[in-house]
């Protein structure tokens, strides 16, 4: 009998259909919400645990002698204390490539209302601003095309590739950034620091590794276009947040959109979150989840977690 957990079911949202997880075992439970103190308790019997965003760390693991699978319903499994349960016999399985075309689409989402100002003009007309203009159209807020433009993408895998898809579209150029350390610039790649340079748009979409922990700092931002854009669906540590402010309001880039922060949520609040300007969007952790990305998230999970019942 194989008894399988899911933790945190509102994280995934209740829109999506789950059946293709739940058949997959003998007996199913689901959990709203799962506080990591809850985490023993509601495990104990389980062959299989399903998280979403809930930790699971090594005093978890040797407390669950049955446990042998944890299905991880994410790309990243920094969640997961990876070396006890390599060191345990149990194996952790996560799913990639579930939301390229919902984060490509969500990263332009975000460029566009930049280059468009449709914050700044939906902010005009709901003060009534439109409503006492001599002209049928303001140009108060200068926009911008993206055709002829640099888009510069720092993190070429999957998403990365897809967001250069839509660019060229939009009648963009793209180039790719080399890793900021590499001695060497591989074929089709340029240095980091051309890159910063040369890109009207900047968009990241790598992992978050130790590395390129505020990969763009003040030094980066200085080495940008005064009309540049950044834009970040990756992981909010990848910029240095005060560095951002600092930049935005002295306008040593254009704006920035960014669908991550350093903490989320940010319940000890964020400089980002105080800072007012025409130039800055910010969205909650939602480039990942349109409901098509969420139902291929599961059902390529239950198919990675038959694999390691298997």
């Amino acid at each position: 009998m194989i008894n399988g957990v899911l933790l945190d079911q509102a994280a995934l949202g209740h829109d999506i259909d789950l059946s293709c997880l739940s058949q997959k075992f003998d007996h199913w439970q689901t959990h709203e919400l799962t506080n990591e103190g809850d985490v023993i308790t509601r495990c104990q019997n389980a062959q299989v645990i399903i998280t979403n965003k809930v930790q699971i760390t090594a005093v978890h693991l040797r407390a669950l002698p049955s446990l042998k699978i944890i299905g991880v319903a994410a790309t990243g499994i920094n969640n997961i204390d990876v070396d006890c349960a390599d060191e345990l016999g149990i194996k952790v399985v996560n799913v990639k490539g579930y939301g390229n075309s919902a984060v490509a689409q969500h990263t332009f989402n975000l460029i566009l209302q930049l280059a468009g100002r449709s914050t700044a003009y939906h902010q005009f007309i709901k003060q009534n601003e439109w409503q006492k203009s001599p002209f049928f159209s303001n140009l108060d807020f200068p926009t911008m095309e993206l055709a002829g433009k640099t888009l510069g993408i720092i993190g070429y895998g999957g998403l990365g590739q897809a967001t250069a898809n839509i660019a060229k579209a939009f009648g963009m150029s793209v180039i790719v950034s080399e890793h900021k350390s590499a001695t060497t610039v591989r074929e089709g790649r340029v240095s980091f620091e051309s890159l910063l340079a040369h890109s009207d748009v900047i968009s990241l979409h790598c992992p978050l590794v130790d590395d390129n922990h505020q990969l763009i700092d003040s030094s980066a931002l200085s080495l940008m276009k005064s009309t540049a854009f950044l834009i970040n669906t990756a992981r909010g540590p990848l910029i240095d947040e005060n560095a951002l402010v600092e930049a935005l309001k002295n306008q040593t880039i254009g704006g920035a959109a960014l669908d991550v922060l350093s903490q989320e949520p940010p319940v000890n609040g964020n400089v980002l979150l105080d800072y007012q300007g025409h130039n800055l969007i910010l969205t909650p952790h939602i480039a990942w989840a349109a409901v098509e990305a969420r139902q291929r998230l599961v059902e390529m999970l239950a198919n990675n977690i038959q694999q390691a019942i298997n």
